[in-house]
């Protein structure tokens, strides 16, 4: 059983590098302004033989009251309360500062072991601070530099002892393995069934949409900060969660805006970290806001899902302030039609994050999704299947040339794929191709979910045409001479 590190200290101090080089890859955002973190962010970290979980946190900040500051740092003590070990890091160019005191004193109450670390420390500009860093009570301070890697051997050696300790704490409370005894006497462990593969969800949607208190709401707690204000999500944060029985990894993501309105540095990144989650994802659930459903960038949204090959559901939130509810849902469903015809059929399911209310049907929609993702056809029924289409609707015949439809199979799923063996794929209008691709929709029961259908030639030339064989150029040669 692997332990938990939490990173703490001020904002700008190099938490976040240091996650990153911990986890192998850069998974939190870093930037030199400080402030860039604001959710916790949890990693599988690797440091020579060890094994562990690493929380990346916001900056400790001053503030204690219903501010957005004030809410990073409930988030980041809840961090120190869960977290097995706390890594306390300060910045050793700047020495101890007073909010560095203040934050030693409470990770001494609360934190269950404090590391302190002193990072920036490479050369000599840092010796200074890292021997500051005595007068915090916390220990040896350790010499760190996050951004190249020195005094991670150190921070190992420390570890070890900790993990060897925690591990030990493990196995003391570790339940009885059951034994089984069949009726010969013999005995056999019983094991517990193996859980499956997660299944990968991205909620994505434009600023203040409630995709983090959406997530809160299935978590049954506060895990992402959320509030008023618009924005708050910068990195794409990833929970493993169990939502009923559906085991899940769910990545919570920055809102969206439109391209020409992101010039911030920070806000790129924040959406390029978000795009990456919707490619990683296998369902990914478009959130729109019930007063202002289907915006320009809700819809590029849902097209950018569509495109990258990912099952969607779309959800509508804040659905409990909505009074006209039945004609805003025909509302919803018309426009979805006529918006998005590429994912007629997908789910539209009305939610409130607030209240909890949808969030059933909200589950429902994404097993579905996903199970209509990973559908496969035989190959025998869509043979008997493109016949009937052909028979009912025959291919068009340009320059007089009928395109024969003569096999098809399904190439892959996730999403569905199929290759049609024809003549002329070249000549075959896109508008045949959409009605065969909603004739699978229709036929297969696959609403919404992206379909591919590739077009392939199956050449009718003879490979021996034209070529001389040596016996029929002798042949040739022998009537000559007759």
């Amino acid at each position: 059983m692997s332990f938990s590190l939490a990173i703490v200290g001020r904002p700008n101090v190099g938490k976040s590098t240091l996650f990153n080089r911990l986890v192998g890859k850069r998974l939190a955002l870093v930037d030199d302004q400080p402030g860039v973190t604001r959710d916790l962010r949890e990693g599988e970290a690797r440091l020579g033989d060890l094994r562990f979980t690493v929380i990346d946190t916001a900056g400790l900040e001053e503030a204690t009251d219903e501010s957005l500051q004030g809410r990073m740092r409930k988030l980041t003590e809840r961090a120190v309360d869960m977290a097995d070990i706390c890594l306390f890091m300060i910045d050793a160019r700047t020495g101890v500062t007073p909010t560095d005191e203040i934050f030693a004193e409470i990770l001494r109450k609360r934190a269950k072991h404090v590391i302190l670390a002193a990072n920036k420390a490479e050369g000599r500009a840092g010796e200074a601070g890292a021997l500051e860093a005595w007068n915090l009570g916390l220990g040896e301070p350790l010499s760190l530099s996050a951004e190249h890697g020195e005094g991670l051997g150190d921070l190992l050696q420390v570890l070890m002892p900790l993990a060897d300790a925690h591990e030990a704490r493990a196995e003391e409370t570790a339940p009885v393995t059951e034994i089984d005894v069949d009726e010969e006497g013999e005995t056999g462990v019983s094991h517990a069934p193996t859980r499956e593969r997660p299944l990968q969800v991205a909620v994505v949607g434009r600023p203040n949409a409630g995709k983090s208190t959406l997530i809160n709401r299935i978590l049954g707690e506060e895990r992402l900060l959320t509030g008023p204000e618009a924005g708050i999500t910068r990195d794409a944060i990833s929970l493993t969660i169990d939502w009923q029985g559906l085991p899940m990894r769910i990545w919570d993501t920055a809102g969206m805006r439109k391209k020409a309105k992101v010039q911030d540095k920070l806000e790129k990144l924040s959406v390029s970290d978000g795009l990456r989650a919707v490619k990683f994802a296998e369902v990914v659930v478009v959130l729109l806001d019930a007063a202002i459903p289907f915006e320009q960038q809700d819809l590029r949204i849902a097209d950018l899902a569509e495109r990258e090959g990912r099952a969607v559901v779309v959800a509508v939130n804040k659905w409990d302030v909505e009074e006209e509810k039945q004609q805003k849902l025909r509302d919803l469903k018309e426009a979805f039609d006529r918006l998005l015809p590429q994912l007629r059929g997908a789910p539209l399911v009305t939610v409130s994050a607030k209240t909890g209310r949808g969030l059933d049907r909200l589950r429902a929609a994404v097993e579905k999704a996903h199970e209509v993702w990973n559908r496969r056809v035989p190959t025998a029924q869509l043979n008997r299947w493109l016949g009937d289409m052909v028979e009912a609707h025959p291919p068009p015949a340009p320059q007089g040339k009928r395109i024969k439809l003569r096999y098809m199979t399904q190439a892959k799923t996730r999403p569905p794929g199929f290759v049609v063996m024809c003549s002329h794929p070249d000549k075959m209008p896109d508008s045949y191709t959409r009605y065969l691709v909603n004739g699978l929709r229709e036929s297969f029961d696959m609403p919404g979910t992206p379909i591919r259908l590739w077009m392939r030639g199956q050449s009718d030339r003879n490979p021996y045409k034209g070529r001389k064989t040596r016996n029929a150029g002798a042949l040739k040669k022998h009537l000559k001479k007759g």
